[in-house]
């Protein structure tokens, strides 16, 4: 069964449609005849939040063993197909979802969707101690590679750890701990498989110059057999109060180049107006060159090389908002903070200027139609919202809920949130002092 969408107001003209099969999958496909070109995007409804403790990081494990081999696609298979027929491919794992996707010639669509239709029905065909073993210490590298042996590379895991209190979902990250990567089994794995990977917890988006009836009805042939599984269990909860109650702190010595602050503001959920005036916030303060913390601590007082503010969304848990600071040299990290928190309290006191919100909504306006203007950002779009909040054709709409925010609601926003005793925070000292004109030179994680 299916249904067509109208273009909805705001949407630029685009289109989904929106099907289901007998065995829950979920299709949405939206026609793009501008190149010859198609995105194929699935999104599993799994991620760390669905994880337990002492077997963390089984769903970025998993992201990896997809790519070892399935029953009619052996060993590297499935980047050899895809890039031979000139397609490009990956994978990715969130707190809240593991997606794959192809972006593809428009001829070579069906090869896509046979793929992932068949690592998705005979995956555990091939899964043996062998792929396992091989996946798990390449995991295991990019840990060391991404996290462990690179300067602040542990920040994003000790903020969350910090924002999201012990036990919380969220408490660790997608890519999981040495320990429990150590201590997972082959049998973990597929009890992992046969509970997450069935057609009923997956969203397939297809995206640019297909011809609808056909690419459903390749769907249908690949996918509709794949048997539907009722055992998976919902998310622990992530609800957590609206603000910290208290600012959370730790400080790291480690050998970097600079010293650093680093923050985590607890912020509202995705999906709501609030999240998107929070985003408008973030960008005024800390979104680029024009920003407030730019102008105030690396152009004016030059006592930092970077300064950013972004938001991590989150739909599960309240999101974060993400504070990076490198000090120039030899400027101490309670001086680049005493900033900051005049800065930020000054924000929520008179909120944006006309300009800065003319200036941030038309920045995040860019940042949405660029996502939505190729057939790999659509694809994705139309997933995570379809995932995340139900209704795919929530991403058709985006930009508009973006501009329809007052200069009134971020400065709520701000004023009820981005406050000192609302945050966790990180503060790297070197282990040897920094020499002057050496000073880290980008913005970080």
């Amino acid at each position: 069964m299916g249904h067509t969408a109208t273009a909805q107001a705001g949407s630029g003209g685009l289109t989904a449609t929106e099907h289901r099969l007998a065995n829950g999958l979920r299709v949405v496909l939206s026609e793009d005849h501008l190149t010859p070109v198609a995105a194929v995007c699935l999104w599993y409804d799994v991620g760390s939040r669905h994880e337990v403790k002492g077997r963390t990081g089984l769903a970025h494990l998993f992201e990896h063993l997809m790519f070892q081999g399935s029953h009619q696609v052996h060993g590297n298979g499935h980047f050899e197909l895809v890039q031979g027929a000139g397609g490009s491919l990956n994978g990715t794992t969130s707190f809240e979802r593991t997606n794959y996707f192809e972006t593809m010639p428009a001829h070579q669509v069906e090869l896509a969707l046979w793929l992932e239709a068949d690592r998705m029905g005979s995956l555990l065909a091939a899964l043996d101690e062998q792929s396992m073993e091989n996946q798990r210490d390449v995991v295991k590298n990019e840990r060391r590679q991404r996290y462990d042996n690179v300067p602040y590379g542990t920040a994003f895991e000790k903020l969350t750890a910090l924002a999201y209190p012990e036990g919380h979902p969220y408490h660790h990250t997608p890519i999981g701990s040495m320990a429990d990567l150590d201590a997972a089994t082959l049998e973990d794995a597929r009890n992992f498989f046969r509970t997450y990977y069935a057609p009923n917890n997956a969203v397939l988006a297809v995206v640019g110059d297909i011809d609808p009836e056909q690419t459903l009805a390749w769907v249908e042939k690949y996918f509709g057999s794949i048997p539907t599984h009722d055992g998976k269990q919902p998310p622990r909860d992530g609800a957590l109060p609206a603000t910290m109650g208290g600012q959370l702190r730790e400080v790291v010595e480690e050998d970097v180049p600079a010293r650093a602050l680093m923050a985590a503001y607890r912020l509202p959920h995705d999906g709501t107006r609030e999240a998107d005036a929070a985003d408008l916030a973030l960008t005024v303060l800390g979104g680029g060159e024009s920003s407030r913390l730019h102008n105030r601590l690396v152009r004016r007082d030059q006592t930092a090389v970077a300064a950013g503010f972004g938001l991590l969304r989150l739909a599960g848990a309240p999101s974060l908002g993400w504070l990076d600071v490198k000090t120039s040299a030899g400027v101490e990290v309670p001086d680049i903070e005493a900033a900051v928190d005049e800065e930020l309290a000054r924000f929520a006191e008179q909120g944006p200027t006309e300009e800065e919100m003319e200036r941030a909504q038309a920045q995040l306006e860019r940042e949405w139609l660029d996502r939505l203007g190729t057939v790999a950002g659509r694809a994705d779009e139309l997933c995570r919202y379809a995932v995340l909040f139900g209704d795919p054709q929530l991403a058709l709409t985006a930009v508009d809920r973006v501009l329809d925010i007052t200069a009134e609601e971020v400065k709520a926003v701000a004023a009820a949130t981005l406050r000192p005793d609302n945050r966790a925070v990180l503060v790297y000292e070197p282990t040897a002092a920094p020499e002057a004109g050496n000073e880290e030179e980008e913005a970080g994680q």
